[in-house]
């Protein structure tokens, strides 16, 4: 019954209101004879005044519907409403004592007093009951989410009303400071002290607290939210007026902050005519296509109209997500998606997709890039990071796939930690292959961090706010180069417009910004303030807590002083040293080597003796 009711339109449901409505006039009308007279054999009773059931049922049906009582949502019935089921018993008790006066029905006058307040008792008590049977069966059904409102005064009061509206949550309970309003009830709800809220969370499966309380200092909202996280349910709280009026947000109701405004410069314009006919037609193998540059580059492929997308990714949840986003996309445009669980380092795997699905271009987005991670798993970084680079190159090479385009990372020159050698080194690779290579043209990307990527600040910082703080930076001095991640994907597309051959591109970003400026425009950025000597009152701190394993206080795009322009104004070619001849063998042979052996120390010493500038200064922290 409760999926009939689900599936009922308004329009239906309104009609069963109407129509209860008007059967409730006969209805009324009888018990009113049967309670003037006393028995239940009215009919012998009537004589003539039988008239007065079909004329107020005739004037009851338009007076209904011109006043609207059919229209009332069950869920908010209110004062409004009843007041619409007395003008509407009202008028019916006009219509009935003129037709008994205007045809001599003999009708008792008692008789029509005693059906006005039937009627409008029975229309009132119809919308209760159903709104009772309606309440039991979800609670039959279940899934609603239990939930207590921290405030009993009129913003709670007027928030469970509203929720009240909706069979999606049940309000259980009002928790206030307030000792006269401990131990009443309000709105139906029981109100407890603060101190019961631990005990009452876990017992009655509490799921989320709802702060009505808008005229709580912020700074103390704050710590009170910070209070109920720890119980581990959900917190959400209700804005002041004044947030409200001056469009502010509250640390529970946080804005989606763009990237772009935290850039601290003009996005860059990267588009160019014609980098779509290079993937036109083709089919291009996204590496990594789960990730955050891989699905991007998945999303803006589709506006290049490939004949085809394979998408390759470890993570099967990563994979299953991007793949239902870009199925509807690849319908529409003709366009296949192949989704191809594996991983990089897997050669038989990838020699595979390239032998079977004939691949024309490759976007190599597949990397390890967590500095503290890699770090401390040297070996995995070193296999995923280069043997997988390598694997999917050679593979690319084998089959004489057109072009392929690894993403790097400005971490990779002059690195100091395991990632950005790693990285380094695969581009090294890359570039050993691209000279080698007759009918392949690889070519490299180097980014700046990508705001909102998975691991960048903007999650962690957001996080941070939403706790109530602090916002942690590893150094005060710390700066680095940003860009976004369609700029980035975008990027990696038209570097493979302008592959010759060896490239390592890089986009002018700029100048680089300090991480402790970042958070501190993060948190303006959502209408608060940063707390510091200079303004303790304010909202947020700022907290430095040390350079992490591995960390740079900057960061650099470029090796050497040799930039070379490209047909965008901001994507520069860099010209790097390479290989010596005849040295990519040996590297392979003893990468592989270090990674069967499980050999961290070998793997540093590998970095160290063939990564220029690789300065393995910052001891492991897990020695």
């Amino acid at each position: 019954m409760l999926n009939l009711l689900d599936v009922m339109s308004r329009r239906t449901k309104r009609a069963v209101f109407f129509v209860a409505d008007f059967l409730a006039i006969p209805v009324a009308l009888y018990f009113a004879y049967v309670i003037r007279f006393g028995t239940f054999d009215v009919f012998s009773r009537l004589e003539q005044s039988w008239v007065i059931f079909p004329i107020l049922m005739i004037a009851g049906a338009p007076l209904i519907y011109q006043l609207g009582l059919h229209r009332y949502k069950l869920l908010s019935y209110e004062i409004k409403a009843v007041l619409r089921v007395q003008a509407c018993a009202a008028g019916l008790l006009l219509v009935g004592v003129v037709a008994n006066l205007t045809f001599g029905l003999g009708v008792p006058r008692s008789v029509l007093a005693i059906f006005t307040m039937l009627f409008f008792v029975g229309s009132i008590n119809s919308r209760a009951i159903a709104l009772k049977i309606l309440s039991l069966m979800n609670e039959v059904r279940g899934g609603r989410k239990r939930i207590a409102v921290y405030g009993a005064g009129s913003a709670g009061v007027q928030l469970v009303n509203a929720l009240r509206q909706t069979r999606d949550v049940k309000v259980m309970a009002f928790f206030d400071e307030d000792t006269q309003l401990q131990g009443q009830v309000v709105s139906g709800l029981p109100v407890l002290p603060p101190e019961k809220m631990p005990t009452f969370v876990s017992s009655r499966k509490i799921k989320r607290l709802v702060l009505a309380v808008p005229s709580m200092k912020r700074s103390k909202r704050i710590s009170l939210q910070k209070q109920l996280l720890e119980l581990n349910c959900e917190v959400q709280s209700v804005p002041s007026l004044e947030e409200l009026l001056l469009g502010k947000n509250t640390i529970d109701t946080l804005k989606t902050v763009s990237p772009d405004e935290l850039l601290g410069r003009d996005k860059v314009d990267l588009n160019l005519p014609g980098v779509a006919e290079v993937y036109s037609g083709k089919t291009v193998l996204v590496t990594g296509a789960g990730g955050s540059i891989g699905s991007e580059l998945c999303r803006q492929l589709m506006d290049c109209n490939p004949s085809r997308v394979i998408l390759f990714d470890h993570s099967e949840f990563a994979l299953y997500t991007i793949q239902m986003e870009l199925n509807t996309i690849g319908l529409d445009k003709g366009i296949l998606i192949d989704p191809v669980l594996g991983s990089v380092t897997d050669a038989v795997r990838v020699a595979h997709v390239f032998k079977e699905m004939k691949v024309d271009i490759v976007l190599h987005a597949a990397a390890y890039k967590h500095v503290p991670l890699v770090e401390a798993n040297e070996i995995a970084g070193l296999n995923n990071n280069v043997f997988g680079t390598l694997t999917v190159a050679e593979a690319a090479l084998t089959h004489k796939a057109e072009r392929f385009i690894l993403v790097s990372t400005d971490k990779a020159v002059r690195p100091t930690n395991v990632m950005g050698a790693t990285k380094r080194m695969a581009e090294l690779l890359v570039q050993d292959l691209a000279e080698r290579s007759e009918s392949t043209l690889f070519s490299m990307v180097r980014f700046g961090n990508v705001l909102g990527s998975s691991g960048s600040v903007i999650p962690l910082f957001q996080k941070q706010i939403k706790s109530g703080g602090p916002v942690t930076v590893t150094h005060d001095e710390v700066t680095r180069y940003f860009m976004t991640i369609p700029e980035a994907a975008r990027l990696v597309l038209l570097a493979g417009s302008f592959s010759t051959g060896g490239d390592v591109f890089v986009l002018d970003m700029g100048k680089p910004v300090k991480i402790i400026d970042l958070a501190k425009r993060m948190i303006e950025a959502y209408d608060l303030d940063v707390k510091s000597a200079e303004n303790p009152d304010g909202d947020i701190e700022v907290v430095v807590t040390g350079l992490r394993p591995g960390e740079k206080l900057y960061e650099e795009l470029l090796i050497g002083d040799d930039m070379l322009p490209t047909p965008h104004p901001k994507i520069l070619r860099a010209n790097e040293d390479q290989l010596d001849p005849g040295a990519f063998d040996l590297l392979n042979q003893k990468v592989a080597k270090v990674v069967r052996a499980e050999d961290a120390n070998g793997a540093r010493e590998l970095l160290l003796d063939h990564v220029d500038g690789y300065l393995n200064s910052i001891p492991r922290a897990a020695e």
